[in-house]
């Protein structure tokens, strides 16, 4: 007997394995189908979501879905991230002169945080020259439960490619998809968990240390990874929340100690008293001297 012929999917680039190329490939091979790809975006992502794409050139793009169409033969082919007009145009140029059975297009016009992944202009592009080109085109949709159109859309691809009708291969996909294991998650990252490891790290070393610098060394991470966790959690970046500790430190020994304001400055690891008075104006915009009379 025959083996289906391979998938191919046109994407862009999740690093997570959430969504994107990885997800696709992934989901494809556990339903029992074979998997080729064609990536269109590169990102810059975890799991607090994207922070830069890098967009292929149309030719690469071009180039990458003609070597598996020519090789491969594929009939069933998933389109996905598609950012620039001109890989609209090229993607949509060389489906239609290979003509593969089946082309699949589930629209994710945002990520799970809110993110626009493409223009009203490249989708205008998409309405018009990959659209009419599909078998199905699912409905437009946010990337929640983070990837679940590319396990919907994966589902319909080796559906059809087993030679199912798209009616019923939509409808066994949902099936499908409502019948994964309760165990059944996508990647998750270590936000929770960092978030209060950096408070409890503020607590050790706030009266030492008010560097973002030194807590991100002290957890291992990047300084900027650190900032989109306490962002996302907060609302507030990593200097503010230290800084935040710090003010209300300062507000203790002056409320409540007849500290002269060169021991508080030394106690809180400040070079000098003009040092915590420059810094306690910026936080409260009044000096020590003023606030502790208030």
């Amino acid at each position: 007997m025959l083996q289906p012929k391979a998938i191919l999917t046109i994407t862009g680039s999740d690093g997570t394995g959430g969504s994107g190329v990885q997800a696709d490939i992934r989901f494809i091979h556990e339903l029992g189908g074979v998997a080729a790809s064609a990536i269109t975006s590169i990102t810059v992502q975890n799991t607090l979501g994207i922070q830069e794409f890098y967009d292929l050139p149309a030719s690469a793009v071009r180039q990458q879905v003609e070597a598996i169409i020519n090789d491969l033969q594929p009939q069933v082919v998933k389109v996905g991230l598609l950012r620039r007009i001109d890989v609209v145009e090229a993607v949509a140029d060389v489906l239609r002169h290979y003509r593969p059975r089946h082309v699949i297009y589930a629209p994710v016009q945002e990520s799970a945080y809110g993110e626009r992944l493409l223009s009203p202009e490249v989708y205008e592009a998409i309405e018009r020259q990959i659209l009419p080109l599909c078998t199905v085109v699912l409905e437009a949709c946010h990337e929640g439960a983070h990837g679940q159109a590319n396990r919907l859309s994966s589902a319909v691809a080796v559906l059809l490619n087993r030679g199912e009708l798209p009616d019923d291969a939509l409808r066994h996909a949902r099936e499908l998809l409502a019948d994964l294991p309760a165990g059944y998650v996508e990647p998750t990252g270590r936000s929770g968990e960092l978030y209060n490891q950096f408070l409890d790290a503020v607590e050790r070393f706030y009266h030492r240390y008010a560097d973002v610098a030194f807590y991100a060394e002290q957890l291992n991470v990047g300084a900027p990874y650190l900032g989109q966790v306490t962002r996302r959690i907060a609302g507030r970046s990593p200097k503010t929340i230290i800084d935040e500790r710090i003010t209300a430190e300062i507000v203790t020994l002056l409320t409540t100690t007849t500290y002269p304001l060169k021991e508080i400055a030394h106690r809180l690891g400040f070079s000098s008293q003009a040092h915590l008075s420059r810094f306690f104006k910026k936080q409260k915009g009044v000096s020590p001297i003023q606030f502790r009379r208030q």
